[in-house]
Order: structure tokens, then sequence, then C-alpha cells
């Protein structure tokens, strides 16, 4: 199975590449990139890791890899800054998301080919790409909230010093700042988080804000996020090479799912083989319903602003 990262030269493409090489699931991992000297280098520098690795086909070029491959994932756009939202990136990387867009359409894409939209804002890309390429909207993915989630699970276990691999705690909704905290389901090695020692309210208050936070705070510390962004990738991408039918929660478009209809957001989803197979209703408090709901009316604004704006390109 063969993976295409259109972006892999840069900080977030390339950490996804390294990071499927040490899951070893994908067959070919191929980096592409504006810059093929940036692209050269970085799968040159994942190929000499190989032989402690996994028995890969470690390439990098450009279009010419979209038509042989299983999953084009799409990490190219310009820089959040630190104190930029990312719903304000939009103007700035609408004009080169289509750009990529026709020149992925141009090159040709496998029917049962799936795509996952990294580049943000997420949430209103993967809705331009669902409508844009010509598959079914279930084979176009969002990353979503799927790193916010891991994040969140992450801060959570170090403030209580629990093993991060038992600890489950779910964000849904926008990939930015209306998303929404379900606390009603997160546990740990599966005790109630609230029932958890030294856990208290105020306590996840703190850690939720952080972790919305938690995307300036690494590009104001260190220039931008990558590892963990590229283990969230690796998350999706297995789930598809494997029909592993995670429930994930990734964005994709909406069809009544909570009730929300036409919008892209992350619930969870039924990620296997055929892209979001399914989409799971959690029950949620009541404060976490309209959270969500809410979430769904934050990005509707932006999204017609920018379904207008792809018109005229």
């Amino acid at each position: 199975m063969k993976v295409s990262i259109i972006g892999g030269g840069g900080l977030v493409g390339s950490c996804a590449g390294f990071a499927l090489q040490c899951g070893g699931v994908a067959r070919e991992i191929a980096l592409l990139d504006v810059n093929a000297d940036l692209a050269a280098g970085q799968a040159l520098d994942i190929l000499h890791g190989g032989p402690s690795v996994a028995d890969q086909i470690i390439s990098s070029g450009s279009y010419e890899h979209v038509p042989s491959s299983d999953v084009v994932c799409i990490t190219a756009g310009l820089r959040r800054k630190p104190d930029e939202s990312r719903l304000d990136l939009i103007n700035r990387n609408t004009d080169l998301f289509v750009q990529i867009l026709q020149q992925v359409k141009a090159a040709g894409l496998k029917p049962s080919a799936k795509v996952l939209v990294v580049s943000n804002p997420v949430d209103i890309l993967t809705y331009v790409a669902a409508k844009s390429l010509g598959l079914t909207e279930q084979q176009v993915i969002g990353l979503g909230t799927q790193l916010d989630t891991i994040r969140f699970c992450s801060l959570i276990a170090d403030h209580l010093k629990a093993p991060a691999t038992q600890t489950r705690a779910l964000i849904l909704g926008e990939h930015g700042d209306s998303m929404v905290p379900i606390w009603s389901s997160a546990t740990v090695g599966g005790l109630p988080l609230e029932k958890y020692p030294n856990w208290s309210n105020n306590t996840g208050n703190q850690i939720f804000t952080r972790t919305k936070g938690s995307g300036a705070e690494v590009i104001g510390k260190k220039g931008g996020a990558g590892f963990a962004v590229g283990i969230a990738i690796r998350d999706v991408i297995e789930s598809i090479l494997l029909d592993s039918r995670k429930i994930l929660p990734v964005s994709t478009v909406q069809s009544g799912c909570y009730g929300i209809r036409d919008v892209a957001l992350s619930v969870p989803t039924v990620v296997g083989s055929c892209g979001a197979v399914d989409r799971i209703e959690l029950e949620l408090w009541p404060k976490e319903m309209q959270g969500l709901r809410s979430s769904a009316s934050a990005l509707r604004p932006t999204l017609e602003t920018v379904l207008k704006r792809v018109g005229k390109i």
C-alpha cells in the first residue's frame, strides 16, 4: 500500500513520513513537495533508517506519484503564527489548497483512493476537498481533532502521573477555538476520570485550556508542531491501510450525526479501508451536545465565505 504526502518536505509532512516508517505498515511512502531538493533530502534521511525499522520503498517527487497512491495526505500550507487562529489562515491558505486539489485531480486518483487533509483550517479545507475531488465524501477525511485528542490525553496523563496509553478522553467539533472536551466518557485505566485520585473540575478546565492553546504554545517555543501531528496522521492512515475500523475523532462532511449537516467537523468516526465507514453517536452530556452544535455553527460563516472565494478561483 502506498502513501503520498503532499508537503512532505515540510515539518509536518516529514514527521508524518517518519511516523509511518516507524509504524511499518505502508509499503511505500512518497514525499511530494514544491521544493524538490528538500523532499529528496527528507526522503533520503528516512531511507537511511530503514534497516533498523521496516522494509519499505521511500521516494520523493511530485504529482506523478498520485495515480498509484492508496492514500494521499495533504499537509502543505502556510504556517500559523503564534497569535493567529486557525480560521485566520483561511484567506492565506485557500488559494494554495485549491491549486493542490486541481493538480491532484489532473494527475488522477485511484477510484478507491482516500485523501487525508491536514492543512489548516482543516475542517473548512476538508469540506472543500470533499466537494471538489470527485470522490465519495467518505473517502475524504480531515485530521480534525485527532491531534487535539492525543494532546488532551497526554496532558491529563502527565498531570496525574498516569499511563498515557491508558488515558482516554475525546475532543470533538472544530479543530480550533470552538473545540469541545468530552468529559462524560473520559477514563484512566477504565476508571471514570471524575473518580480518579486528585482530579477536580478546576484541574480539568486548566488542562483543556492548555490543550486548546497547545498548537500556539509549540509554535511559539519551537516554530511549529511536527512530532505529535505526525503520530496523529499515522493513527488515521494505519486504520485505513489495515482496515482497523478504529473509532477516531476525525473531520468529515456531516449528514445528520448529532443533528449536524453540511459542515465538516469531528465526531467519533469508524475509519477503515473505505475511509469514514460510519459515525458513532456516543451519549453526551447536554452541555457537550450544545457545544458540538455551537462548534458547527461557528464554522458555517467561514465556510460560506470560503465557498464564495473558491467559486472565484
